[in-house]
């Protein structure tokens, strides 16, 4: 027996976390200095509102503690635990769950653990966690459970553009004048996580709708399997996300589309009217 556990970041919907028991490790936000209690859910309409309002907000790794508590009853009950977490080349939090695992394994040296990095974040983590969790849920052993992880962090493609690139520039991911001047004259970035889980901009667009155009036209050109599951993640931004839908079913898409609105871990640093997209292409 195995348990599989992500973190906050992953973004999955409440109703999944309960039907495939997936353990998720929280992450820290807080706004103006309060943390979120995101434990009876998340109200993103209302953080993103504050996000505008010019709300502070800020994020942390969890302590050695919040894994220790997580995976030390599932080791004690002779399971063994797949630890599917959020991207190294934005977050410290993989490299923490190594650390713990590590020692965790000297405390039960018959048990497995085993991280992997998604090099993704939202639903291009998530993704990677259902699929994982659906073969559990199939009666997959851990050895095929892990092995599709780690597939699917090779082949997951992320693509978004965001509203105000000022939010880009707090977080050091663009210069301040280029941020400046990007939104005076309605530029908007087409960014990308790369293979080794980082945001590259691939380039820019003039216009919300053009931005949005181009999500879907990276969907057509990349994607490998227009069958399989499609994440959308936004920040307070459904018509614009219904939009991008509608473009993805012309673009022929005929998968689930999973909708969310962006979990506060990520959503904090692109900022509110984001949309990003997740979806399978070649490895990247």
């Amino acid at each position: 027996m195995y348990r599989i556990f992500t973190d906050l970041a992953a973004n999955l919907p409440q109703e999944t976390v309960d039907q495939y028991d997936i353990g998720i490790v929280v992450i820290s936000c807080s706004v103006n200095g309060q943390v979120l209690d995101v434990s009876k859910g998340f109200d993103g309409p209302a953080f993103y509102a504050a996000m505008r309002a010019g709300a502070q907000t800020r994020t942390s790794m969890p302590a050695p503690a919040v894994f220790l508590d997580a995976f030390r009853p599932v080791l004690e009950k002779g399971e063994d635990i797949i630890y599917i977490g959020m991207s190294s080349g934005i977050s410290g939090t993989v490299g923490l769950a190594r650390t713990v695992a590590a020692d965790l394994l000297e405390e039960f040296p018959g048990r497995k653990i085993t991280v992997v990095d998604t090099r993704a974040a939202s639903l291009g983590e998530g993704l990677e966690v259902i699929e994982a969790a659906k073969l559990r849920a199939q009666g997959a052993d851990y050895d095929a459970a892990v092995a599709a992880a780690r597939d699917g962090r090779d082949h997951v493609y992320q693509v978004f553009t965001v509203e105000d690139l000022q939010y880009l520039r707090r977080g050091g991911r663009l210069h301040g004048a280029v941020a400046t001047v990007g939104n005076m004259l309605s530029v908007k970035p087409i960014l990308w996580g790369n293979a080794d889980g980082q945001i590259v901009m691939k380039n820019m667009v003039v216009g919300r709708r053009r931005s949005l155009d181009a999500l879907a036209a990276k969907y057509k050109e990349f994607c490998i399997d227009k069958a399989a599951p499609v994440g959308l993640a936004h920040c307070d931004s459904p018509a614009d996300t219904a939009l991008v839908v509608e473009k993805l079913r012309a673009a022929g898409c005929t998968g689930e589309i999973l909708t969310v609105c962006y979990e506060p871990v990520t959503g904090s640093h692109v900022g509110p009217g984001t949309v990003a997209l997740f979806f399978r292409g070649p490895e990247r």
